[in-house]
């Protein structure tokens, strides 16, 4: 997972919690009439809101998880914020939170628990899809991540949920799907400024376009169906893309 997903954006939300709850106010509705004059309509002034406080109880425990992190205390800080969750079981972004630093420490069984609670609450929030996805695949379950980007493709139309879509229906031998969803990819103008990331011949990761793995994976779904004339084709026009890339140098390898 891309963005989403750091122990550092986990320690800007929450401890920025504190402020975006005292920063609720209640904004005044711009009339579309014509202004009236003084005489006309007395000005009023509306009366003061009260801003919302936090117990002493929850701003410990913020506190606490912030030490805890900043001394790269993980456990003492998912305790805090476990916490901090009790005391506030509405707040999304604390428990979302939660699920993050799980994903993070590759404790993908607690980051789908968790995120499929919060898709209860809020089915068509995408960061709870990617994150219940990518958990999913951590776990092995490539078959209950697809339908999650499914949703966050149809949601967003967004071309890295397609990517993995179609990844995932290959490795699920689901090859029709595959290629449509390769051919919608390739058929995107917008494909051109994506890249992916793969390592070189050195081991080193490098960024790719994400054609040249489109037009590899259709290579590979070629090969799989026995067509070696159309997987030879891809895995070439995908190395003329690119003519570093692995993936492709290895398939077409294996082809003579």
């Amino acid at each position: 997972m891309k963005t989403i997903l750091s122990l550092l954006f986990t320690l800007v939300l929450v401890t920025g919690f504190s402020q975006n709850k005292k920063k609720q106010k209640v904004e005044p509705v711009q009339s579309t009439k014509p202004a009236e004059t003084d005489a006309q309509a007395p000005v009023q002034t509306a009366p003061a809101q009260q801003e919302p406080q936090l117990s002493p109880i929850t701003e410990h425990f913020l506190r606490k998880y912030s030490i805890a992190m900043r001394w790269n205390d993980m456990d003492v800080a998912k305790d805090a914020l476990y916490d901090v969750i009790t005391e506030n079981p509405q707040n999304d972004s604390l428990i979302y939170s939660l699920a993050v630093s799980y994903y993070e420490s590759q404790k993908y069984a607690s980051a789908v628990l968790i995120s499929q609670d919060l898709l209860i609450r809020n089915q068509k929030n995408v960061s709870f899809l990617e994150l219940c996805a990518a958990s999913f695949e951590g776990l092995g379950l490539k078959d209950k991540a697809l339908p999650n980007y499914e949703t966050m493709y149809l949601l967003t139309n967004n071309l890295s949920a397609l990517y993995k879509m179609a990844f995932l229906q290959y490795d699920l031998k689901r090859f029709a799907e595959c290629k449509t969803n390769s051919d919608i990819l390739l058929s995107k103008p917008d494909l051109a400024n994506q890249k992916v990331v793969y390592n070189d011949a050195q081991g080193n990761p490098k960024e790719y376009p994400m054609k040249v793995s489109v037009l590899n994976l259709k290579g590979m779904v070629a090969q799989e169906e026995g067509n070696k004339v159309e997987a030879k084709k891809l895995f070439t026009e995908a190395l003329a893309l690119a003519a570093d890339f692995l993936p492709a140098k290895q398939n077409l390898a294996k082809l003579k």
